[in-house]
């Protein structure tokens, strides 16, 4: 009797834990900005970015939010069309106000990925999640040198969010 007691004493403790990780565990909302492309290219101000190079940086961005919703720490909130006016050198370059925009839309986060372009067949990925409230980083990571055009892109993407940004 005595251990049977124990036994189910046991079991509602375990599942009382369960439940209470359950709930601490409830994911994060997150918005994703578009991925950004700066071009430090010696072809930068002759070749513009073309087709390959938006569907490659879209490919990253997806690639990023696709393993934040399979983390199940993080509800992915899409960035509505913005007006480039907010910061037209690109949200890089704005002194981290993502996260205000990504607080304005209901995030607690804010996620910026950008690539650099070295050369046509090089580059480097860095990616940083803010905490929407403070402004603060709270993740972030950067490639180092990788080879590979932009169809290389998105593995950049792929292994940052698996070796920095989410383990």
């Amino acid at each position: 009797m005595r251990i049977r007691s124990l036994t189910v004493l046991m079991t509602l403790l375990a599942g009382t834990c369960s439940f209470a990780q359950a709930q601490q565990a409830k994911p994060m909302p997150i918005e994703v900005f578009p991925f950004e492309l700066e071009d430090k290219s010696a072809g930068a101000g002759i070749i513009p970015p073309d087709e390959h190079d938006r569907r490659y940086l879209s490919e990253s961005e997806q690639v990023a939010k696709d393993m934040l919703s399979k983390s199940g720490r993080f509800t992915v909130i899409d960035a509505p069309k913005r007006d480039d006016q907010v910061a037209p050198h690109g949200l890089r370059n704005c002194g981290g106000c993502e996260g205000k925009i990504a607080r304005e839309h209901g995030a607690s986060l804010a996620l910026l990925g950008v690539v650099t372009r070295v050369n046509r067949t090089e580059h480097t990925m860095f990616i940083r999640i803010l905490d929407a409230e403070t402004g603060k980083p709270v993740s972030q990571g950067f490639t180092n040198l990788r080879m590979g055009a932009n169809h290389a892109w998105p593995r950049s993407a792929k292994w940052l969010m698996t070796n920095r940004i989410l383990p």
